[in-house]
């Protein structure tokens, strides 16, 4: 059962790709996800299997820069797609678009050396790139108080120390890009830089892995003095956070559009279920505390997907959109989350084994709400600029 909205937006003319995208995704990555979710050699060789069957099918990064080797599809255009590849955390990875963030990044921003090592490799899959922000010590919602720092070196380039924690996909990173100091002290807005780090060089390790809530993928990482060169800094020096800033607003909205097929997958197998399942007084879908679910599910994805896209609309068209990205992000997660745990509610017990891909669905809502910055984190800083931009009013 699918939501009519999306059948909808298919016939006022989404792109020809998405149909193919999501059969890809629902007949080839879904079956798969327990191995995987599982990693280790098996999944390494499931997953390069998968990448090269999404080339032959013409699906191979889809929304990269055609120069680079992908499909060239404007941002604008890749928004219904990345519901659809999204509704698996693998469809990105399978089909290519894992990279579109860090490419999109280091093509704005990078050097001439960075963009002709490294962004072919990146956009063909042969590399894979992580970014590292957050550290153990430091609130994830003040990058002014980083503590990593990167120091010059008297021949050029810089030497990097400090430790980040909660990097996903870390663990098998070819490249990461550091937010570090090179000048100032914590707490300056300015002084901060990005640097592009191959994880090969010395006094780069991975101190461990960070399940969560039982899931793999975030690692903690150090840097132990590792040196890198003057042509691996990502922007201006000491103006990190304008990157950063730049960074995260199509990263939220990308994970955004990512969640909403996640939900929609949830909201189809309440559907299904529901009418499916027989009980001693008829199909679950003859109950009005189910039919609510539905109801309250539909609501809540109608809800949301108008303000994701228009979120990523903005963002497309490089306009400002701090508001639509906090309400967009801030919706999808709860959406996820909820429709997801709605789905759980109707399955009953099965929905909490490992037969139904609900518990990882319920799992990435809930830490939607926490990671890419807390549900309060945007409702305050959505409400300041809304409060900020009203008219004095004189009271009486």
């Amino acid at each position: 059962m699918t939501d009519h909205g999306v059948t909808e937006r298919g016939a006022a003319g989404v792109e020809p790709p998405h149909a193919d995208v999501s059969a890809f995704v629902r007949e080839r990555v879904f079956p798969v996800e327990p191995v995987l979710d599982a990693g280790g050699p098996a999944a390494r060789e499931l997953r390069e299997r998968l990448r090269s069957e999404a080339r032959a099918c013409g699906l191979w990064a889809l929304p990269l820069p055609g120069e680079l080797g992908g499909g060239g599809l404007p941002l604008s255009a890749y928004a219904a797609i990345a519901e659809a590849e999204g509704a698996s955390d693998h469809g990105p990875g399978a089909l290519g678009s894992a990279s579109l963030l860090d490419v999109t990044m280091l093509s704005r921003h990078g050097s001439a050396r960075v963009g002709e090592e490294y962004l072919p490799r990146l956009v063909s899959g042969e590399l894979r790139a992580c970014y590292a922000m957050t550290e153990p010590d430091t609130p994830g919602t003040e990058p002014a108080l980083t503590a990593t720092r990167a120091e010059s070196r008297p021949g050029g380039g810089w030497r990097v120390t400090g430790r980040k924690w909660f990097v996903s996909h870390a663990g098998d990173a070819d490249l990461v890009t550091v937010l570090a100091r090179t000048s100032g002290r914590p707490g300056d807005r300015t002084g901060l830089s990005l640097l592009l780090v191959p994880t090969g060089s010395p006094g780069f390790r991975v101190v461990r892995e960070l399940p969560v809530l039982g899931a793999t993928g975030q690692y903690e990482i150090a840097f132990d003095g590792v040196e890198v060169g003057a042509g691996h800094l990502v922007g201006d020096p000491g103006q990190a956070l304008a990157v950063a800033g730049e960074r995260l607003g199509l990263g939220r909205t990308l994970r955004a559009l990512r969640w909403l097929g996640q939900a929609q997958r949830a909201f189809d197998l309440l559907c299904d279920r529901a009418t499916a399942r027989q009980g001693a007084r008829g199909p679950l879908a003859d109950r009005q505390l189910v039919q609510q679910h539905v109801f309250e599910s539909l609501l809540a994805l109608r809800t949301a997907r108008p303000l994701v896209h228009e979120a990523m609309a903005l963002v497309a068209e490089g306009r400002e959109a701090h508001v639509e990205v906090g309400l967009a992000k801030t919706a999808a997660a709860r959406t996820l989350q909820e429709v997801a745990d709605r789905a759980v509610q109707v399955f009953g017990a099965a929905g909490l084994g490992p037969d139904t891909p609900l518990p990882a669905l319920f799992r990435t809502g809930r830490t939607a709400r926490i990671l890419d910055g807390p549900d309060e984190q945007h409702v305050s800083a959505v409400a300041r600029r809304v409060l900020r931009g009203r008219p004095a009013v004189t009271p009486g």
